[in-house]
């Protein structure tokens, strides 16, 4: 238990200095005082991302919180935008001192077991069918940018089915540098569009039947975009980005922003 205590107060300690850094005041200075405050609540979220545990009920009981269950499960859903705000603060801080090699990729978020995806009611809305490496699955997509340092430099979220090149293009376009992504990205008209004379430009790697020769600084890029699977394996393995127990949206949206706010604050 005291391990928990100074994990979760470390955690705070750097949530509370955002909340400055950031101005953001939501304590309410009229009517009733809120059981739990926000830099509490998001620090908690952080805490059960952090551990990997399932359940916010898990937390409610390690920390034995005096507010109901149902008031942390609230408090923990309501602040995720500020999760966000923060996420958002770090990438603009990355982007600042990227390195001039960039990546994007783009992985599977399954929202439940692909056989469940038929009665899956939850996140319909938002969900769709897609293929991914693992075969079939219901949910969504992340999407990313980072650099040869791998510092994270944007997320986008989108349905299973989303085009991954229209999202390279959003995400992308107010940066500059050397992209490199992988075959998904091959398309004429997107590196003509993407591409800004001594300033930017994407090399996607030909697919293993295309009669491309690849230069030896290409062949050197192409063979750094591993490294973003990393970022995609960091997120899966140790701070539960995937789940299928959340009850609701607010459950989902806050689970994720909190999974990356964390990976990359840590």
């Amino acid at each position: 238990m005291n391990t928990s205590i100074q994990t979760y107060n470390t955690i705070l300690t750097k949530v509370t200095f955002f909340f400055k850094q950031l101005k953001l005041k939501l304590e309410k200075h009229t009517g009733r005082k809120l059981a739990i405050n926000p830099t509490d609540a998001i620090a908690l979220s952080l805490f059960k991302q952090q551990n990997g545990i399932d359940t916010k009920k898990a937390v409610w009981r390690i920390f034995d919180i005096k507010a109901s269950y149902k008031t942390l499960v609230v408090s923990m859903n309501r602040f995720a935008l500020y999760a966000l705000l923060i996420l958002q603060a770090i990438l603009k801080w990355n982007r600042k001192d990227a390195h001039l090699v960039k990546h994007t990729d783009a992985t599977d978020i399954p929202v439940c077991l692909a056989k469940n995806g038929k009665h899956h009611k939850t996140m319909r809305g938002l969900a769709s069918w897609a293929h991914g490496p693992k075969g079939w699955y219901y949910g969504l997509k992340m999407s990313i940018t980072t650099d040869l340092r791998r510092h994270l430099l944007a997320v986008r979220f989108g349905s299973g089915a989303a085009n991954d090149r229209e999202t390279f293009k959003k995400m992308n376009a107010d940066m500059m540098g050397i992209f490199v992504a992988d075959a998904g990205y091959i398309s004429k008209n997107l590196e003509q569009e993407f591409f800004i004379e001594n300033r930017r430009i994407l090399f996607a790697k030909p697919r293993a039947n295309m009669r491309r020769i690849a230069t030896k600084f290409q062949t050197a890029l192409y063979n750094t975009r591993m490294q973003i699977e990393l970022n995609f394996r960091n997120l899966k393995m140790f701070y539960n980005l995937e789940t299928s127990l959340p009850k609701s949206i607010d459950g989902y949206l806050d689970r994720y922003p909190k999974s990356w706010t964390h990976s990359i604050s840590h």
